[in-house]
């Protein structure tokens, strides 16, 4: 049986108006559960990869059912802590053509925001665990989450689990007090893999990337200078993806990735995806395919394949979760991406 990977992050109450209408353009919304780190155990169940996820949830019946979701997709939440604060909550708004899509949050004062370091037991949420994820959204959050986060990958390393981070650069959540760099820079002297895009490298780590996202077409070598800028400036760095998305319209993006593993430099097949249903999850949905990945596959290559075919399956699923199988990301692997009825 292979190691438990473990996932720390807020989830939340997710709130989207039906199909692409905008905010209470009619009086409802479809109520689901989402977060980063919650999202890339979801992946990770479904792909058949151990995965246990580890928060603070307020203890209540949305708490409950926060929980009992997550057991119906066999993610472990036996770690999960409850504790004071509320459900965080955040709306969406999904973009169709040249209307982007909008995030609005809602999640001052929530039970993870109120968390602070020895909240959890990191050894017990560690044990039989081989992989520990984080991202760059729980430090946003405040200083304890901050901090409890740092607890988080020290303890992790300690007891010699690979450590993982998607750095992702939330702008409207770092309002505590530090700026992103401050926090992240020392976070990520602890990680093994790492996990961004341009802008959270520039963001999140002061390194700048001479990038146009908006331009539609985006040139690979660039990213390699940029990978091999921040793999020199963390030398414990084993390896670092980045994703490469062209963003033509909110509907129409390109889609790939590379990675970097301080021996080779790989760039992933592009995918053209047009009439985009839910961007929302599809970078923890190629987190969730790459720890699969390098868990399980051959090569490096593989497994940067996998995961950016199994993010390019999830902008078709509305909500946050990817819910998809190992069979049906290779199946697109292999070029089966027609849209031919199955039957």
């Amino acid at each position: 049986m292979p190691k438990t990977v473990v996932t720390f992050g807020e989830i939340m109450l997710r709130l989207a108006p039906p199909g692409f209408e905008r905010f209470l353009q009619s009086p409802q919304f479809v109520a689901t559960f989402g977060g980063g780190e919650a999202n890339v155990a979801v992946s990770l169940a479904n792909f058949g990869t151990p995965a246990r996820y580890v928060t603070v949830l307020p203890s209540n019946p949305i708490g409950d059912a926060v929980i009992y979701q997550l057991r119906g997709f066999g993610v472990d939440t036996s770690k999960i802590v409850r504790g004071k604060g509320r459900m965080g909550v955040y709306f969406v708004e999904t973009g169709a053509n040249q209307r982007p899509s909008k995030v609005v949050y809602d999640r001052e004062f929530s039970a993870i925001a109120l968390s602070k370091p020895g909240d959890i037991n990191w050894e017990s949420s560690f044990e039989d665990a081989g992989w520990f994820h984080v991202t760059g959204i729980t430090p946003a959050i405040s200083q304890g989450a901050a901090e409890l986060a740092m607890e988080a990958v020290c303890k992790a390393r300690s007891m010699g689990l690979t450590v993982s981070c998607d750095l992702n650069y939330r702008k409207n959540l770092w309002k505590w007090g530090k700026k992103a760099p401050e926090v992240m820079r020392e976070l990520v002297k602890y990680v093994d893999v790492g996990i961004a895009n341009e802008e959270d490298c520039q963001m999140a780590l002061g390194i700048q990337a001479d990038v146009d996202v908006h331009s539609g077409k985006l040139d690979t070598s660039v990213y390699q200078k940029l990978t091999e800028k921040v793999l020199s400036e963390y030398p414990n760095m084993q390896k670092i993806a980045i994703t490469l998305r062209e963003s033509k319209s909110a509907s129409h993006n390109g889609w790939a990735a590379c990675l970097n593993d301080r021996k080779n430099f790989y760039t992933s097949r592009r995918y053209d995806i047009t009439h985009i249903v839910d961007r929302v999850g599809g970078g923890d949905a190629f987190a969730g395919g790459l720890i699969h990945g390098l868990l399980n596959m051959e090569s490096t290559e593989e497994a940067l394949e996998f995961a950016v075919a199994a993010s390019c399956l999830k902008h078709s699923i509305p909500g946050d979760f990817n819910r998809f199988s190992v069979d049906e990301v290779k199946a697109l692997m292999k070029g089966g991406g027609s849209g031919r009825v199955q039957r």
